[in-house]
């Protein structure tokens, strides 16, 4: 497609050309906040490495059964009612890496939100949550 293949498909289709630079513009936006917004998503991979190279506190927001049924060894349950960035858990965390988990990674990403706007540093969350978890193969401990 040249460039007058382009302008003749432009001025003959107004409304798919303007639903395509929509489009365009709010992805571009959304990654662009994306970039600033201070928190970041983590793999599962990435994850485990932040756990074992710089002892990352992971906080898991799932209800006490599901977290019971299996969670990420280490982390700490706190259910999304009584979750506050100024617990006597999270708070003394501020300065190191704190990592939001929840089943499906919903939940966990406003938990990290929230964290960073209470002046936490290094705050991330696990993009899919304990499911992403799970399809990477990743052991769960069950239990307390």
């Amino acid at each position: 497609m040249n460039f007058d293949q382009l302008q003749a498909f432009a001025s003959s289709s107004p409304l798919l050309t303007t639903a395509l630079l929509g489009l365009t513009v709010a992805i571009i936006v959304t990654e662009i906040m994306r970039l600033f917004r201070g928190y970041a998503a983590l793999a599962p991979a990435q994850l485990t490495a932040l756990i074992n190279r710089d002892n990352a506190l992971v906080v898991d927001l799932s209800a006490i059964g599901d977290f019971e049924k299996g969670h990420i060894a280490g982390s700490r349950n706190v259910t999304p009612s009584q979750f506050d960035p100024e617990s006597k858990l999270l708070n003394p965390a501020k300065a190191l890496p704190v990592v939001v988990v929840c089943r499906n990674g919903a939940a966990s990403a406003s938990a990290a939100q929230r964290l960073k706007k209470a002046g936490f540093q290094n705050v991330s969350w696990l993009d899919g949550g304990v499911a992403a978890w799970q399809q990477a193969d990743l052991p769960l401990v069950k239990g307390r």
